[in-house]
């Protein structure tokens, strides 16, 4: 009986342990799971949350790229095309959030995290 305990927790610890690491392979996956703009070195997530007032252009989408491998200091996302304007959103901080400009709405993106930290 004390081997089977042994044996089961043994197991569960190595399952948990599994479980708990992380590799920036899969961080990387999960960055490239969602619809994102980068821009100031943040990553925005985008669903289809709209918004109705925008201030002015912060900049535009400079790079469009599905490839997770991208290597760029550039305004990028992996949904919007280049050329795509990026607005800040009327009384809320960049640092929250930020709209990009399709099809005469604004589709709000919120800051999920640095771009590119483990």
């Amino acid at each position: 009986m004390k081997k089977f305990v042994i044996i089961i927790l043994t197991l569960l610890l190595s399952i948990f342990a599994t479980g708990c690491s992380k590799d920036s392979k899969s961080k990387s996956s999960e960055d490239w799971s969602s619809n994102f703009v980068v821009w100031n070195k943040n990553m925005y997530n985008f669903t289809n949350e709209t918004v109705l007032d925008v201030e002015e252009s912060i900049g535009q989408v400079e790079k469009y790229s599905d490839n997770e491998n991208i290597k760029t200091s550039k305004v990028f996302s992996n949904i919007y095309p280049e050329g795509t304007k990026i607005y800040k959103i009327k009384d809320i901080s960049t640092d929250i959030a930020i709209a990009v400009g399709i099809n005469d709405k604004y589709i709000k993106g919120s800051n999920s995290e640095k771009y590119g930290s483990n």
